[in-house]
């Protein structure tokens, strides 16, 4: 009865979510898409707490970032922003695109998902926008723990040459990361390549645009399967 109540107040919630926040032209639209921004994607918390690390010189990672926070990179000369949330018709990325725009910087749209192995294409696209972005540059998702840390960790094994065991740590406590929870998908790609590589040695990005599916990934993940037995399509 308990999970049935929390699926019912989750939905309406969910409805009210989408209900509004989809407008920053009006005075009216603005003020509600601000209420939507802080409250419904928690950029009230985000005023202070940032997330921000730099992961390698020139490239950071962060959380959601407000306008003052955008103003405050930019002045550090960072020149491009990759977002890992995606384009979207909400608040949140309305008012990213607007200070995007009026401080001059790069915005580059990679979706991931947090909870979700996400498919090859995606992860390649990420790569792809990694390699011809203009340094300084950083990416985020909402809480910067997750997509943000595997990206970082991503970044640690294409471009830095970095072992398996050093980017992990980019997927840790320390970034407010749960590895128990759904989010623990994120490590558990690192793990399955891991394992593979032991086997018979190959780059990530070698590995991310020959051999991994991320649907086969999700299930393996979900079913508990020791990441050495993972088994992708032939």
């Amino acid at each position: 009865m308990l999970k049935a109540l929390w699926r019912q107040i989750d939905r309406a919630e969910r409805r009210v979510r989408r209900s509004f926040g989809k407008d920053i032209e009006t005075p009216g639209g603005r003020f509600w898409s601000k209420l939507h921004y802080h409250v419904f994607d928690h950029a009230f918390l985000r005023v202070f707490w940032t997330n921000f690390f730099e992961v390698a010189p020139g490239v950071y990672r962060s959380n959601q970032p407000t306008h003052a926070r955008f103003e405050k990179y930019a002045a550090m000369g960072i020149k491009t922003v990759i977002n890992l949330r995606g384009e979207d018709k909400f608040s949140f990325y309305l008012f990213e695109k607007e200070s995007a725009e009026a401080l001059g910087l790069t915005l580059i749209d990679a979706k991931l998902w947090a909870r979700t192995a996400a498919p090859r294409k995606r992860i390649v696209g990420v790569i792809d926008a990694l390699r011809a972005a203009e340094r300084p540059m950083m990416f985020h998702c909402k809480s910067g723990a997750d997509r943000a840390g595997f990206v970082s960790a991503m970044y640690l094994l294409i471009f830095e040459n970095q072992p398996v065991a050093v980017a992990r740590k980019q997927l840790g406590l320390k970034y407010i990361h749960l590895n128990f929870t759904a989010t623990g998908v994120q490590g558990y790609i690192l793990d399955v390549y891991a394992a593979r590589n032991a086997r018979d040695p190959i780059g990530f990005e070698e590995w991310i645009r020959s051999e991994y599916e991320g649907g086969t990934v999700q299930a393996a993940f979900e079913a508990r399967t020791p990441p050495d037995k993972v088994v992708f399509p032939a």
